[in-house]
């Protein structure tokens, strides 16, 4: 990995109750890692279970994010969740842009960039989400495809933004049951030129995650390569033991020096 700070998390999505939450994050609380300097560790919990798992981790290095939030800090938006509330219920991290909440609910590059301005101008960390479908990796595209959707992205963030950005690549096609993972070397490929865009326009490389049917088997294989910043795992995760096994697998890995030079 490029850095020796990895960022790695999970999201939930629409899966444990506040008692599972708890039961989780408790567990976690537990855990080694959850007190190493070695990564930079998240969860993302459903909106309902976030103050609960931040009340837990509060000691704990884990930060705790949202799965989605509104751009604006109030009004009627029925059903929508401010930036003020995330804040309010302990979470300091907001996932941005996931394929499907861009697939089944309508967000859009426009509403990416209107949804990181309010993150980054309330103190939160944006962890926004890109990726191509199969028919645009297949079709050669993906390159242009994440060029597009990260230049997008950034639209509203100036070269003077005081917070932090993290770009999330994930292949529409590797995410989710039955997803295939995407090659190691083809990852680390599109992290450079992700990497390379954030540069043009921001004046410096923000890191870049992989998250795409990441498990145990390919952890390490990953977290070998210099242009990936963090690990961003689905189902592998949703239960601790799961996340905390592949956190050291990766911190491991990053010890022995198995990771290549740049």
């Amino acid at each position: 990995m490029a850095t020796r700070l990895p960022w790695i998390g999970t999201s939930w999505k629409m899966n444990k109750t506040r008692a599972e939450a708890r039961d989780y994050a408790l567990k976690l609380e537990r855990s080694a890692v959850a007190r190493s300097a070695d990564a930079k560790l998240f969860v993302i919990p459903p909106f309902p279970a976030i103050a609960d798992v931040a009340a837990i981790l509060a000691e704990t290095r884990v930060k705790v994010g949202a799965q989605n939030m509104h751009w604006a800090d109030e009004g009627a938006w029925t059903g929508e969740i401010s930036p003020l509330m995330v804040k309010d219920c302990g979470a300091t991290l907001v996932e941005i842009g996931h394929s499907e909440r861009r697939t089944h609910f309508g967000e859009t590059d426009e509403t990416v960039a209107l949804k990181i301005s309010a993150a980054l101008r309330h103190g939160l960390i944006a962890l926004v989400c890109v990726g191509d479908t199969w028919a645009e990796y297949e079709a050669g595209r993906t390159t242009e495809v994440l060029a597009d959707q990260v230049t997008k992205a950034l639209s509203l963030v100036g070269r003077d933004h005081s917070g932090l950005v993290l770009i999330a690549y994930e292949p529409v096609w590797s995410i989710g049951e039955g997803g295939t993972p995407a090659d190691p070397d083809f990852a680390d490929h599109q992290h450079a030129l992700v990497k390379s865009v954030t540069r043009h326009i921001l004046g410096k490389a923000l890191p870049v995650l992989y998250g795409g049917s990441v498990n145990p088997g390919n952890a390490h294989q990953l977290a070998g390569k210099p242009n990936i910043d963090g690990l961003f795992i689905g189902r592998s995760a949703w239960k601790p033991e799961g996340f905390v096994g592949i956190v050291e697998t990766v911190m491991d890995c990053l010890r022995s020096g198995q990771s290549e030079s740049r």
